[in-house]
């Protein structure tokens, strides 16, 4: 059995690490110069999401009318997500009709609580986990190895990731920075393989190892892509089986998912599914697609004894609240956003320091962990709208970084940017104020570009202010309309 996380990664720190006031930032901007100087790095991604594209605009070029599909897929989720109050207690009868257990848990740490008695409950010695990003939200791994249980991830990426010590890189490619060769030394290292660069060959290693650890394990935990509130039925998609025999093989099958997974019918997977993998991947479907209904059955060959599946809020509701921005709980995680996201490209997915990277999770990280620590991320955008554009359930990204931004400017905790919030609004609402201190500006820009003063100084550290125009818009509009 492989020791999770034993060997030292790259990542500066946890996935999630609050640490302080101004602690998430300083990292954040720490980070992303070293990343954004990585030039190798950012190359080798840049040209995997390129071939990404490619393959997306393909599949996208095959719909009937793919913008028809993402309305379709943008009603389904505003229908569910706007009636949660009935569609989550009527997916829990059905569930629970199934022969499943539902568990809700207010946020990080009564979920982690829940699990571990699940885990207790069923005298587990290891457990199999196969891609769930809820998880991740919660560090359970930590939690789960803190009390002694051998953890293993069984989608390769996260093997891999695991392996290597390091959080995922990307919510849907979580091992997406890593080269071939990388890869091959890691598995000689930790698995004992001969080297070799072929993408079947690492896949067949991960694959030996792995067989054994479905057979062992206690308790297998899956997350969920879809809850169906019509059947009470899971919906996980993959693209290797790991998720299947994760569910099928141990006695025990927990699943965690958010409360915003949940959808009204079986038919709103028909559009969903296919979106999700047409956004996420540039397939067609997902290779497994799978519904799970409850544990085994009286006559039925396989599958748990137990199902449990465990409903996580963790501030979801907070989002809900908020009319304005509630739309960002229609995210299917399919991570399109990310992959045509400039600043992502950059600066690459650890920076982030959240479990959800990109452009959404700029959006919802703020929410979901405080936006006084993390207002940052809405500022890590160009707001160039490939976000949005992107986005196969319609979700307005880059408007709510716009928003996010408001809403840090209305509550910073910084009395200095307070000061200069209401000092700017004033000037900006007298014309003739506004026109002085541009004058004012204009004379005095030579002067900042020399002395660097305390409040441009962090901004001039990485940019340079253009030479001051010699004229005004407004005098340069007076004297056009003179002529």
């Amino acid at each position: 059995m492989i020791a999770p996380h034993s060997s030292p990664g790259s990542h500066p720190a946890p996935a999630d690490d609050d640490g302080g006031h101004g602690v998430a930032k300083r990292r954040f901007l720490r980070d992303a110069a070293v990343s954004a100087g990585d030039e190798p790095r950012r190359g080798f991604i840049r040209r995997a999401l390129a071939g990404y594209e490619r393959t997306r605009d393909a599949q996208q070029a095959r719909f009937r009318d793919y913008e028809q599909a993402r309305d379709a897929a943008s009603l389904a989720k505003w229908t569910a997500v706007n009636h949660l109050d009935e569609l989550l207690p009527r997916f829990e009868a059905a569930f629970t009709a199934n022969g499943g257990v539902v568990h809700w848990a207010r946020d990080a740490a009564e979920a982690r609580r829940i699990v571990l008695d699940l885990v207790h409950a069923a005298g587990a010695k290891a457990v199999i986990k196969s891609k769930c990003m809820t998880s991740e939200e919660i560090h359970l791994n930590a939690a789960l190895e803190a009390e002694g249980y051998a953890v293993v991830e069984s989608d390769l990426g996260e093997f891999i990731q695991q392996l290597r010590g390091e959080p995922p890189y990307h919510f849907v490619f979580p091992c997406m920075h890593v080269r071939r060769d990388e890869i091959s030394a890691l598995f000689s290292e930790h698995l004992g393989s001969q080297p070799t660069s072929d993408p079947e060959q690492l896949t067949m290693i991960a694959r030996r190892h792995m067989r054994r650890l479905y057979v062992e394990a206690d308790v297998g935990i899956t997350g969920a892509n879809f809850l169906v509130a019509e059947t009470g039925q899971i919906s996980i998609t993959e693209n290797e089986g790991n998720a299947r025999l994760t569910a099928g093989l141990p006695r025990v099958h927990i699943a965690i998912a958010g409360i915003e997974k949940v959808i009204e019918r079986v038919d709103d997977l028909a559009v969903l599914l296919p979106m999700l993998a047409t956004a996420g991947t540039g397939q067609p479907l997902t290779c497994y697609n799978t519904l799970y209904a409850g544990p085994r059955r009286a006559g039925e060959c396989d599958g748990p004894e137990e199902m449990h599946l465990v409903l996580l809020d963790n501030r979801r509701t907070t989002l809900l609240a908020d009319a304005e921005q509630r739309d960002a709980l229609h995210c299917i995680r399919c991570g399109a956003c990310l992959n045509v996201c400039p600043i992502f490209k950059n600066v690459g997915g650890f920076t982030y320091g959240t479990t959800y990277q990109g452009p959404i999770g700029s959006v919802i990280t703020p929410h979901l962990r405080g936006l006084a620590e993390w207002n940052h991320l809405s500022g890590a955008s160009s707001l160039c709208g490939a976000c949005s554009a992107a986005c196969p359930v319609r979700i307005d990204i880059h408007h709510h970084l716009l928003h996010n931004r408001r809403n840090a400017a209305r509550t910073a905790p910084d009395r200095r940017e307070r000061f200069g919030h209401r000092v700017f609004a004033f000037v900006a609402a007298r014309p003739w104020l506004f026109a002085l201190a541009g004058r004012l500006g204009r004379l005095t820009l030579p002067l900042a570009k020399r002395l660097r003063p305390p409040l441009l100084r962090e901004w001039l550290s990485s940019r340079d202010l253009p030479p001051a125009p010699r004229r005004s818009f407004r005098s340069q509009w007076r004297a056009r309309r003179g002529a």
